[in-house]
């Protein structure tokens, strides 16, 4: 049986989802000692190293996994805030275009399944919007 790798954020995940808390402050300090190892650099330097986006690192899925959101991140005082949110993925039964039967399921989607429903919310067309129409009738052809 081929073993599978353990993320070093594994803890953290396990942490969060354990508490059942609806906010967890933690310090970054905080955060080492759940996982047993120091952040990267970059973890004290750049915010967006704490955004809420799944394809930001793997420790940002190890709290989205665990069914949390970063707010109120303080770079000067190394802090950060948890907050409970809907589970991510989503639970297999609230999953959109499910495949009943796995072994016919072509590669990734599930991976599609979800990436849906985590962007659902994010964009807002408004009504008799037409998508297909430019938004700009120059076109400024140059060879």
């Amino acid at each position: 049986m081929k073993a599978v790798p353990v993320s070093k954020y594994a803890p953290l995940e396990a942490y969060l989802r354990e508490s059942g808390q609806e906010m967890i402050s933690m310090t970054f300090g905080d955060i080492e000692q759940v996982i047993g190892a120091d952040l990267p650099p970059s973890a004290f330097k750049h915010r967006p190293w704490w955004s809420n986006n799944p394809s930001n690192s793997v420790i940002t899925n190890s709290w989205l996994k665990a069914g949390y959101k970063t707010e109120n991140v303080d770079m000067a005082g190394k802090k950060l805030v948890f907050v409970k949110t809907a589970q991510y993925p989503p639970a297999p039964e609230a999953t959109v275009g499910v495949l009943e039967d796995a072994a016919t399921a072509p590669a990734g989607a599930g991976f599609l399944s979800s990436a849906f429903g985590a962007l659902k919310g994010t964009v807002t067309v408004k009504p008799g919007t037409d998508l297909t129409d430019p938004i700009d009738t120059t076109w400024n052809a140059t060879r």
